[in-house]
């Protein structure tokens, strides 16, 4: 199973809050929703509607579910919503009990088991998944070397400071650029995989 990560980044990195001004305000963060004058439906829409026609499951962190869980249901009846609601979810928290999985399909992966589990959802044989928002599961899935591929949609907006998806261990980390588009509204959407080790 391939996992793949998908967010909305802004030129300086950060992927905080891109969908509402309420999202995650941590560290005082104010652009929420930051990411709206940039969506088109073509290629920003087409990048998030491709990868998850792809993916055979969902993984998030806990505050990205919840989020996510207080959004979707209520959206049934749209094409994409409806794939959200069905398709398989996983969620790695330490805190959320399994009374708390409202989001149909959901299964809770425990904090200190996520790695593991992880690895092994990784080494089954059954598509892709997906990863959007979630960026302390991403970081800990970049340092693990668990991502096969990062779908950037980088936005022309410098934020000057929040929560990025890149770890900070001072490990270097090649990666190849598979393909690229930009849209009108000037986002770049990049797909990256790991460059092969020489």
């Amino acid at each position: 199973m391939r996992i793949v990560i998908s967010e909305f980044m802004s030129l300086d990195g950060v992927v905080q809050a891109p969908g509402g001004p309420k999202e995650d305000t941590d560290g005082g963060f104010a652009h929420g929703g930051w990411s709206h004058p940039f969506f088109d439906p073509e290629v920003v829409g087409g990048a998030f509607d491709d990868a998850l026609g792809k993916a055979e499951a969902l993984l998030f962190g806990r505050r990205t579910w919840q989020t996510m869980a207080a959004a979707w249901p209520e959206r049934a009846g749209d094409p994409f919503a409806d794939r959200m609601n069905t398709i398989r979810k996983y969620v790695v928290s330490g805190t959320l009990g399994d009374g708390e999985l409202t989001w149909d399909n959901t299964t809770r992966i425990p904090g200190d088991e996520a790695v593991a589990r992880i690895r092994e959802l990784h080494g089954t044989d059954d598509g892709d998944l997906l990863v959007m928002g979630s960026p302390t599961l991403v970081r800990t899935l970049l340092r693990e070397g668990l991502v096969d591929e990062l779908r950037l949609m980088i936005m022309p907006v410098l934020l000057g400071g929040g929560k990025t998806i890149f770890p900070d261990d001072g490990a270097q980390r090649t990666l190849e650029l598979v393909s690229t588009a930009t849209s009108s509204t000037g986002v770049h959407v990049c797909t990256y995989r790991p460059a092969a080790e020489a």
